[in-house]
């Protein structure tokens, strides 16, 4: 990191050109920038240091900040502004990021308030950044309206992470939206990001911040800490998780999970034709609506979440906790490698031998054109019998969740999320290998595979970067059960990756899904076919 001294007509560290201002807040600014070298667009930050950053050797604040923001960007890819490079001005930093996608939500509010729905879909996307933030041990700690990227088609990408987290030092930029316990110096945690984002919706809906900047920092910590804030007049439904947020004692602020189903209920409502919300929701202690269906591999999300606005945040992240193989420096998962109990499902009887319904076997298509993968060829039907000898480079791995599946050798789990139903998921990987394999049983699956496929077709094709379906999605018969396939093509941190999914139910609403995922480019070699044919040959879940 060295030390710059620029003006609006000087090169920020002799390389970065500012462009156009963006956006102002107390004590931060942003640009649009060039990259003088490559020739790239680039954003650029200047943030106000504070006092644990100072303290800091210059090395290692710009190696933290980058190594965060990488973290996050590998989770969710698109969604968080990975830091490039990181210059030190004197008692200010700038952090250098590729150009987001959109515009900063504080440019939008300056236009006015937005609908309650509108805030419910932007506020479930910050809430899902954050949320996987928090699985990896980091927190933000500096959010602001300035720092959440909106897209034209209401995906967000959120900036800043690495300049505040958990530090005890009071935060110097953006006051107005610090937390109570930060405006007395206590530092952040979890709590603190949530109530930043119910200080931005309660923005978002009322035209207005929570509270006001005073003009300096000292006078709007003073407000943050002591003046009461006037309950949200056109929040609607949304008035109870805005208020929830922003409760100032933070072991009382609403969890995240709470947060989430309650701004999933507003969305849902809100695409229900035949029902639309006639009053509050509950003030957060009993939300205990029905749980909606869910698509194969998301384990958290219910199916509003699918179908709203908020989407291009949630689909992306979890699909790049599977493509990174949730590998990082905080360990293999949120709540260790065998948080979920062991599934106890009963399987369906096997389907009918009528013509009518069965479909035959099809194994996944070899050729990485859309065309040929339409078009697969059959195979017999795995065996229920497990093997005990697996193929050399293999091993029988038994998951506590009770799954089991042949393996490389040198895999294992290196993430686990679970559900209070029962539901789970794990990826399955290892250090160095870019391939992974994830399987995640669901409870509240819909009766045709194929449609379930469809849901995250239609997810994927808008949010994943420069997604393709490969052919149509196929419905198989799978170890007696009713299930379907799908490919696609998807990029990921730079990589062109293909993935092959099967989906098959073994209950009225009960059933699982695994998805192989590789480099594209290594689709064909002789490694990769063997190890998808070894999976899906020797994959036993649960009780079956």
């Amino acid at each position: 990191m060295v030390k710059v001294q620029v003006s609006t007509n000087e090169l920020v560290a002799g390389r970065y050109r500012l462009l156009e201002g963006v956006h102002h807040e107390e004590g931060r600014e942003g640009w649009h920038g060039q990259d003088v070298e490559s020739e790239r667009p680039v954003t650029l930050t200047r943030s106000r240091l504070p006092a644990h950053l100072r303290e800091e050797a210059e090395l290692r604040t710009a190696v933290r900040i980058t190594r965060e923001s990488e973290a996050l960007g590998l989770v969710c890819p698109g969604r968080v502004s990975v830091v490039i490079d990181v210059v030190e001005d004197k008692d200010f930093l700038w952090t250098v990021t590729a150009r987001p996608e959109g515009v900063p939500l504080s440019a939008l509010l300056g236009h006015g308030p937005v609908d309650y729905v509108r805030a419910a879909r932007l506020g479930l996307g910050v809430l899902d950044v954050l949320g996987a933030a928090h699985q990896e041990g980091i927190t933000h700690g500096d959010l602001s309206p300035g720092q959440v990227w909106v897209e034209e088609r209401g995906g967000v990408t959120v900036a800043g992470f690495g300049l505040m987290g958990a530090s005890a030092s009071p935060r110097v930029t953006a006051p107005s939206y610090a937390s109570p316990e930060q405006a007395r110096g206590e530092g952040g945690g979890p709590a603190t990001d949530l109530w930043a984002l119910g200080a931005i919706m309660y923005e978002m809906v009322e035209g207005r911040p929570a509270i006001r900047d005073r003009g300096g920092l000292e006078a709007t910590f003073r407000a943050v800490e002591r003046l009461p804030i006037r309950a949200p007049l056109s929040a609607g439904p949304l008035g109870p998780a805005i208020q929830g947020l922003l409760r100032r004692d933070p072991v009382e602020r609403v969890p995240e999970s709470v947060v989430r189903e309650a701004l999933t209920r507003i969305l849902k409502a809100e695409l229900d034709e035949d029902s639309m919300p006639t009053e509050t929701l509950p003030v957060f202690r009993d939300l205990d609506a029905p749980p909606a269906r869910r698509v194969w591999g998301k384990v958290p999300l219910s199916r509003p979440v699918l179908l709203g606005g908020a989407l291009a945040v949630t689909v992306v992240c979890f699909a790049g906790l599977t493509a990174a193989g949730g590998l990082s420096e905080r360990g293999t998962s949120a709540s260790g490698p065998a948080s979920s109990p062991k599934v106890s499902a009963t399987p369906s009887p096997t389907p009918s031998a009528s013509p009518s319904s069965t479909v035959a076997q099809q194994s996944p298509s070899t050729s990485p054109s859309p065309s040929s993968s339409s078009s697969a060829s059959a195979s017999p039907s795995p065996s229920h019998t497990l093997t005990d000898d697996p193929p050399t480079g293999f091993f029988r791995y038994t998951a506590p969740q009770g799954f089991s599946v042949a393996l490389p050798k040198g895999w294992k789990p290196v993430r686990t999320e679970s559900s209070a139903d029962g539901s789970y998921r794990v990826t399955l990987g290892a250090g160095g290998d870019p391939r992974t394999l994830v399987v995640t049983y669901s409870t509240q699956l819909t009766s045709d595979p194929v449609a379930v496929w469809r849901e995250v077709d239609t997810s994927l094709r808008g949010d994943s970067i420069a997604y393709e379906r490969l052919g149509d999605i196929r419905a198989v018969t799978y170890q007696g059960y009713k299930g379907a396939d799908m490919e696609w093509l998807s990029t990921n941190d730079g990589v062109r990756e293909r993935t092959f999914g099967r989906g098959y139910l073994i209950g009225d609403h009960e059933g699982f899904s695994l998805r192989w995922t590789t480099p594209a480019a290594d689709w064909d070699t002789a490694a990769d076919r063997a190890a998808l044919t070894t999976f899906l040959r020797t994959f036993m879940g649960g009780s079956q």
